[in-house]
């Protein structure tokens, strides 16, 4: 059974008997990570920090980070207690791509809550484009950003539902975000992956070329087969929320949470419990006092996703009667793989080369070696 029709059936009950729980345990002060200021990240943040000052005097402390090392660094170092940090959580977890380094390595992260929102991400395709479906990339000028691993994996995946790589289309580098959409509506590209809501994709909405999204229908069960194979933390959403979307006609794309609340999986349970609580059965108090901050919403959290749930929030969620058999067992199988990942990396250095490029190819060989012995899906 699905997270999305146990939830059909389970929530009016869970409403009734969601537990009251012990909250006075909660400290004095929250440390927290997030997105710079002006980032709606931050603002759901700032929003969640208000309502735990009313509701149980607990200051928050929010330090904005400008990218995914400046936000994760503080957790791994238990300068925070938190961290509202973006799709590198679950690099963080798995040790991979910028944690692939001799500094990092796979991180015990567990997930508070995920705020889904109305927007997503998508590929945004020039509107002078013949585009009838997502197989229609081939051949096309695909933007590449230097040094964005993350955008570049949901590029990769993309291409993945329509059965295609990046050498079915014409790769495009770009420096950086913002000038791959120039690029496009330069002539110099056709596409490139962005969030629905970004000034880049309004800016190319207004342009003589215009805009169009390529759709990933969420019956294609092959097409999310081979994506979720690339990058298993996508899920189907119906996007209302974006440049040249219709809210009446919503975009069937992926999408993945944004932010996602983690900790370590040693912050103190009477913490979390507090926290979820919170966020929980206080939701109609704060879920309009932020953009995105709606996101929230018990329906919107997938009990079934590709990181583990903090220890307290599993015994919230199995407290409050929404917790299944299947989501014990995946949350099992998560907290396996993570112990795995360490115990690998433990070793691993013990006898790792010394020069960084060394370090991080044989890190990566000896990591999906280990997986693969284990049965499991390696992902990078």
């Amino acid at each position: 059974m699905s997270t999305r029709t146990t939830f059909s059936f389970v929530l009016s009950v869970a409403a009734g008997v969601l537990i009251t729980s012990n909250v006075s345990a909660m400290p004095s002060t929250l440390n927290w990570t997030a997105y710079g200021t002006g980032t709606s990240g931050h603002a759901q943040i700032m929003a969640t920090s208000q309502l735990l000052q009313r509701q149980h005097g607990t200051q928050s402390r929010v330090i904005p980070g400008e990218n995914n090392t400046m936000r994760m660094t503080p957790l791994k170092t238990g300068r925070v207690d938190l961290c509202a940090c973006g799709i590198a959580s679950y690099y963080g977890s798995e040790g991979v791509m910028m944690f692939a380094g001799p500094d990092w390595g796979p991180q015990p992260i567990r997930v508070i809550s995920t705020s889904m929102a109305s927007f997503g991400l998508g590929m945004a395709v020039a509107g002078d484009v013949e585009m009838a479906s997502i197989d229609d990339l081939k051949g096309k000028r695909l933007a590449y950003l230097r040094g964005d691993d993350a955008l570049n994996k949901a590029a990769e995946a993309y291409l993945a539902f329509a059965g295609l790589t990046w050498d079915d289309v014409e790769r495009v580098d770009f420096p950086g975000y913002n000038a791959a959409f120039d690029g496009i509506i330069s002539g110099r590209a056709d596409a490139a992956i962005t969030t629905t809501v970004t000034p880049a994709a309004q800016r190319l909405a207004a342009s003589p070329r215009g805009l169009q999204w390529s759709e990933l229908p969420a019956d294609d069960e092959a097409g999310w087969a081979r994506m979720l194979d690339v990058a298993p933390y996508f899920q189907p959403h119906d996007v209302t929320s974006g440049a040249g979307i219709d809210a009446a006609e919503p975009l069937p794309t992926a999408s993945y949470p944004y932010p996602i609340m983690v900790s370590n999986a040693d912050l103190a349970p009477e913490t979390v419990t507090g926290l979820i609580t919170t966020l929980v059965e206080s939701f109609d108090d704060y879920k309009d006092n932020a953009p995105g901050a709606s996101g929230y919403a018990l329906e919107n959290q997938n009990m079934n996703w590709v990181v583990p749930f903090h220890d307290a929030v599993v015994a919230y969620y199995k407290e409050s009667g929404i917790w299944t058999e299947d989501m014990e067992a995946h949350q099992n199988a998560l907290v396996e793989r993570q112990q795995l990942l360490m115990d690998t990396w433990n070793a691993y250095q013990t006898d790792a080369p010394e020069e960084e490029t060394a370090f991080i190819d044989g890190w990566m060989e000896t990591r999906r070696a280990a997986l693969q012995q284990a049965g499991l899906n390696p992902v990078f």
